[in-house]
């Protein structure tokens, strides 16, 4: 991976899980030496963290919404 990646923390969810579905398809085609394949599955576990704090943020905007209409 020689590319520079932006920052994960600066992604919004569709970005980090569009990135997040390439890096599953490049580790499924097998096709990667072991250090790329590592460092690709790491990022790849970093992108599905991102994509899980986020939606939990979400939900918890929703939980307060509504609640804030049930008041």
């Amino acid at each position: 991976m020689t590319k520079e990646q932006p920052d994960i923390e600066a992604l919004t969810f569709e970005q980090a899980f569009a990135q997040l579905e390439q890096v599953v398809a490049r580790l499924e085609d097998g096709d990667l030496p072991l250090d790329d394949a590592l460092s690709l599955y790491a990022r790849g576990q970093a992108l599905a963290m991102r994509c899980a704090q986020l939606l939990e943020q979400a939900e918890l905007r929703v939980r307060q919404v509504g609640g804030q209409t049930d008041a």
